[in-house]
């Protein structure tokens, strides 16, 4: 079938296995551009089939030729209909890992579950005996959580007042004002519940119970703290309470792993174009602007850049993993800059639909989305029949 974009809002309903493979082999390269990573070799990441936690898994298999299992949720291809991107990513990363003789295998299911650690704790016990690294990256809307039954729905609204501010639909380039009311009722605890620490600490505890975190064992999850221009909505808001709480728990965390001189930490990234960004209010022109002005400085990174970073210069280099004063990784240290986010400030200030195309990069930005799903990409040809199902090759 031919398989073209198809949008409803700012979802894109298709995906382009070939495009999606395209961007595992890019994200292959660049990590062999960058040298070995002197990382671990037993690898689990919850969250691996997009974003950082995908980035994350290429960076280990092969930057540090790790043996990786890779959990996720995504949604299988049926005939005449494509599956999700992730899927197509894991289907790509596990094809290349094969091709060196990696160790690559994944999980498709909810990880907030747990059967679905069972199955992982299963399938590490008769493949790896025990893990070295555990990356969290899960980004879900939604957790049916596994004690109680609830299903809890996360929000992304200011606390307390009213946040009025301009956006930009990225489809059109129309930069409009917004505004989204305050939330309410038990918003603040379901989106805690959601996108905490909570399910990161089940894991962990898991693993330790089943004995399969190895000595010296380190866990990794990504937060988020951006910019004073979107902290009434992201960071002094629902979504902040629960990047408080998952930051909390790395503490918790590095308590429990004591007994095994392991360590927990959270990596605090820059902002980058996902699906869910793209959803959320003032991100997408903030992110345009901030993308011209990174660009110009030659400071600009994607996922698999920030995290060949975080590996090279932060978690591997054999010394201690510098932290700030609340005990986090800084990876967002290029987007933090005072002069970058002073620049960012001074744009926002005049942005119109009129002059966006020159003062950010809107067409970046674009690109970047349309990439997630497998579109534009050099070298693929989008006017060729394309197989729509294609198989995740450990899943059977």
């Amino acid at each position: 079938m031919i398989i073209e974009p198809r949008m409803r809002g700012f979802i894109c309903l298709t995906a382009h296995p070939k495009g999606c493979e395209q961007s595992v082999k890019n994200q292959i390269e660049y990590i062999k551009s960058k040298g070995p990573i002197d990382g671990a070799k037993r690898v689990l990441v919850i969250g691996a089939s997009t974003g950082f936690g995908l980035a994350s898994r290429i960076a280990s298999a092969f930057g540090s030729d790790a043996a990786t299992i890779g959990v996720f949720f995504e949604k299988p291809p049926t005939e005449g209909k494509t599956a999700s991107p992730g899927w197509y990513n894991a289907a790509a990363f596990e094809k290349e890992a094969a091709k060196e003789g990696l160790y690559a295998k994944s999980i498709n299911g909810d990880a907030f579950s747990n059967e679905i650690k069972q199955q992982t704790i299963d399938l590490i016990k008769a493949d790896l005996g025990q893990v070295d690294l555990v990356i969290y990256s899960l980004a879900s809307p939604v957790r049916l959580h596994p004690t109680t039954g609830v299903l809890h729905r996360s929000v992304l609204k200011p606390i307390g007042q009213t946040f009025t501010n301009n956006t930009v639909d990225f489809h059109s380039g129309k930069v409009s004002e917004i505004t989204i009311e305050p939330c309410s009722g038990d918003d603040i605890e379901n989106t805690v519940v959601v996108m905490g620490g909570e399910d990161w600490s089940m894991w962990i505890d898991a693993l330790k119970q089943n004995n399969l975190l190895a000595d010296g064992a380190t866990t990794v999850a990504y937060s988020y703290i951006g910019s004073s221009l979107t902290e009434a909505v992201y960071r002094n808001g629902t979504i902040g309470r629960a990047k408080d709480h998952l930051e909390a728990t790395a503490f918790s965390i590095k308590d429990s792993l004591k007994s095994i001189n392991g360590n927990a930490f959270v990596s605090v990234n820059k902002a980058l174009v996902t699906q869910a960004s793209s959803a959320i209010p003032v991100i997408p022109l903030y992110i345009s602007l901030l993308y011209k002005i990174m660009k110009a400085k030659g400071t600009h990174e994607g996922c698999i850049e920030q995290i060949q970073r975080l590996y090279q210069q932060r978690l591997f280099t054999g010394a201690a993993v510098p932290v700030d004063e609340k005990g986090r990784i800084r990876i967002d240290d290029w987007e933090l800059d005072a002069e970058v986010q002073d620049e960012v400030s001074k744009l926002w200030a005049f942005a119109t639909t009129e002059n966006l195309p020159e003062i950010g990069d809107l067409e970046g930005y674009r690109k970047d989305f349309y990439n997630l799903f497998g579109f534009g990409f050099e070298g693929v040809d989008y006017s060729a029949d394309a197989n729509e199902m294609v198989n995740v090759d450990s899943i059977k």
